[in-house]
């Protein structure tokens, strides 16, 4: 019987993992507000750890991309693979790039000098890149945070999900449990080694298209994505009661961990980081995979932070660029600034779920009749 490029049977989700993404996606968004009031300063950073958001995000995809694709391989191709999973990423990476684009002007200030001196021609240009998610050049920033997409910067961390994605597909899928375990405990000493004894004693960083942020990029990405893959493959979940509220206060509660010792202490904060990524995260996952929901509102709850977990991420910076340019321009107060940020947190939650709704879901399943046309076997 030959591959088919057919529709594959979707499975279950896990509807408490989908909750726990749109948890997590929710702190960033908080993060985001919060650190326009440190001034740049990593140890004055409000929800100080909200960034180790992403390092779940790439734990959380790495044990789901297992679970959908392991056993399906003999039913697709490689190519049938990328394919699913450009239908779900990238409709929103494009939705993120143009609002990113449409309120890029709207941003000019002392915090963004490029953007006054930027022509609309080259902003057209980035954001026309910015479909295909290649990364730009330091010389091509046309804002001033030196962002590999200076329209949406969060999107660099989707360019590293897609690195993980073909790395799985061409090399990893094929590796044996212990075979991957040995590389997953080779990306943890990597990680390990570049908090607790690099130059910052933290995984801040990845979005710059230059060496040191690449380094920091891919650290970031190969322990928490390829430890996913083999957590799942592992099949030992943590069965307890309540899954979900544990979880959930456990990812809330390692995110705005204040910073962990200071300057001349900074290994202190890298080994809390690294247990956090390496120890904390895999065992919350283990926990929310374990776990079953009980009732028609906690189901639909995490049902909707699900849903809208990806959305919010991938659009809500433009929102945080606009606000940062005004709090730093203006010198807004924290009390104000927070007013204003819980109305900016809504504003993003609503953007998300419309872009969802009207354009997210009906183009995926558009693109599935287009790509994913089933095949009769022969044979």
């Amino acid at each position: 019987m030959s591959k088919t490029t057919g529709l594959i049977e979707p499975k279950n989700h896990y509807q408490i993992l989908d909750g726990l993404r749109g948890v997590a996606a929710l702190l960033v968004v908080a993060f985001h507000i919060m650190e326009a009031f440190a001034d740049g300063n990593r140890f004055k950073q409000i929800i100080n750890h909200g960034y180790l958001a992403v390092d779940f995000f790439f734990l959380l995809s790495g044990f789901v991309v297992a679970y959908a694709y392991d056993d399906r391989w003999a039913k697709m191709s490689v190519w049938d693979f990328y394919k699913r999973r450009i239908i779900r990423l990238q409709p929103m990476l494009i939705a993120g790039t143009i609002i990113g684009a449409v309120l890029f002007y709207f941003q000019a200030s002392e915090v963004f000098a490029l953007i006054a001196q930027t022509p609309l021609w080259q902003m057209l240009l980035v954001m026309l890149v910015g479909f295909t998610l290649i990364p730009l050049p330091v010389s091509m920033d046309i804002r001033g945070w030196q962002e590999m997409h200076p329209l949406n910067g969060p999107a660099w961390s989707l360019f590293f999900e897609y690195i993980a994605n073909i790395l799985y597909a061409l090399v990893i899928r094929k590796f044996s449990k212990k075979a991957l375990a040995v590389f997953v405990l080779l990306a943890a000493c990597l990680l390990i080694h570049y908090t607790v004894m690099g130059p910052r004693g933290d995984v801040i960083g990845g979005w710059s298209l230059n060496g040191d942020q690449l380094n920091i990029g891919f650290t970031r990405m190969l322990y928490p994505f390829f430890a996913g893959v083999l957590l799942s493959r592992m099949d030992k979940l943590i069965h307890i009661k309540g899954a979900f509220m544990i979880c959930s206060l456990i990812v809330a509660i390692v995110l705005c961990m204040p910073r962990i010792g200071d300057e001349q202490h900074l290994w202190m904060n890298g080994l809390y980081e690294s247990l956090v990524i390496i120890v904390v995260f895999p065992v919350v996952i283990a926990i929310g995979a374990g776990g079953t929901l009980n009732g028609f509102y906690a189901n639909k709850l995490c049902r909707l932070l699900g849903d809208i977990s990806y959305p919010i991420y991938i659009t809500h910076y433009p929102l945080i660029y606009l606000y940062t340019a005004w709090v730093v321009s203006h010198k807004v107060p924290i009390t104000m600034g927070l007013a204003v940020g819980s109305l900016l947190l809504i504003v993003a939650v609503t953007i998300a779920y419309a872009c969802l709704k009207w354009y997210d879901e009906p183009m995926r399943e558009w693109l599935k009749t287009k790509w994913l046309k089933t095949k009769k076997g022969q044979g």
